[in-house]
């Protein structure tokens, strides 16, 4: 049973973590130009994508070799095309979460993921999905249909995955 003393200290450890990450985006963003236009992902954006589109997407990607790498890839950057397409203040806050994952306290806190994602096994990614899918708090549940529905939407927006689901494309104005 927790006491009431580790419920404190917790407490504190968090809003540091999370008080470093706010720090750590606020400069980030202090170094983007005005009226930038929207950026890509970054390294550890990209890193974090590439880990999940795997377990969100187990069974409809090949099995494995260079033609699964290469789905994954397109995904990654499919993620990318779909943040540069929202909103502002959609872009900011998709920017935080992935700033949260990243950061090693946040990610053990929040996602409960001692390794980075590059090192992560699929049964732990699963379980920080689940978990982030089932919590009791709407702010991870809304984080886990944010990552999740990126993903999602990277790969079947694309074309080289509609003729596996039978899909024939949009219909063709005459």
């Amino acid at each position: 049973m927790i006491t009431r003393r580790q419920f404190i200290k917790a407490g504190l450890v968090g809003g540091l973590a999370l008080s470093a990450a706010g720090l750590f985006y606020s400069r980030s963003l202090k170094e983007a130009p005005a009226g930038a236009v929207p950026r890509g992902l970054t390294f550890s954006e990209k890193a974090v994508v590439a880990a999940l589109a795997p377990v969100i997407l187990a069974g409809a990607l090949p099995a494995a070799g260079e033609a699964r790498a290469r789905a994954i890839a397109q995904t990654v950057d499919g993620v990318g095309v779909a943040i540069a397409g929202l909103s502002a203040a959609a872009q900011k806050e998709i920017g935080e979460l992935f700033a949260l994952l990243d950061i090693a306290p946040a990610r053990i806190l929040l996602a409960g993921l001692w390794p980075r994602w590059e090192e992560a096994s699929p049964a732990q990614i699963a379980a920080f999905l689940q978990g982030w899918r089932d919590s009791r708090l709407g702010l991870l549940r809304s984080g886990y249909a944010a990552l999740h529905d990126l993903v999602l939407g990277a790969w079947y927006g694309n074309p080289e995955t509609w003729d596996a689901i039978g899909y024939p494309g949009p219909p063709k104005i005459l």
